[in-house]
């Protein structure tokens, strides 16, 4: 097994300690000739996703890679990898990878100050911490895709197919049970 990491920005340095602590190899995709490997899943991180999609088209990695997702690759997004995977942005039309049938709305929570930590269920996993940092959140989803969180009513986890989107920042605590979920999906690749 084999997960790229998008490190073109963001929280990728957190995701690949994980990674390395549970012995699984990974590559960083940094330009497009990263994308020539064929992964099993990959990671995108928190970070800024207008930056993020900025830099996924100027480096014309964003094609291959929603290729890679299309041929099944599973993928673990948080943060701003939510707003990456979304198929809609509230305010702002079609999403940059737009892999998972649902609306997020950026910044959902405010700004830096409307950061904030608790702990709450996420389906199939347990009560795990959650750090939420100018978070966005789920307006929206399509039937199929199945909610694993919530908080406060706002939608905070989904599941689609193998992908897996997420508002908060599971790579900022000690609890590895989400990146071992999302392994196990990577693994049945």
């Amino acid at each position: 097994m084999i997960i790229g990491v998008l490190a073109v920005q963001g929280a990728f340095a957190e995701h690949e300690k994980i990674l390395s602590s549970l012995g699984i190899p990974f590559g960083e995709l940094r330009q497009r000739s990263d994308l020539d490997t064929i992964y099993d899943g990959f990671i995108l991180p928190g970070g800024e996703s207008t930056v993020q999609r900025k830099l996924l088209n100027d480096l014309d990695m964003a094609t291959p890679l929603k290729a890679q997702m299309e041929a099944g690759a599973a993928v673990l997004a948080t943060c701003a990898g939510l707003i990456l995977l979304a198929e809609n942005i509230e305010g702002e039309g079609e999403g940059c990878l737009a892999r998972i049938p649902m609306t997020v709305r950026r910044n959902a929570y405010g700004r830096q100050l409307g950061s904030f930590y608790t702990e709450d269920e996420v389906k199939g996993v347990g009560r795990v911490p959650m750090t939420f940092i100018r978070a966005p959140y789920v307006t929206s989803v399509s039937p199929d895709v199945d909610i694993l969180a919530k908080v406060s009513d706002n939608i905070v986890g989904v599941q689609y197919e193998n992908k897996i989107a997420l508002s908060f920042h599971p790579e900022l605590d000690s609890d590895l049970r989400i990146h071992k979920y999302f392994l196990d999906l990577a693994g049945g690749r």
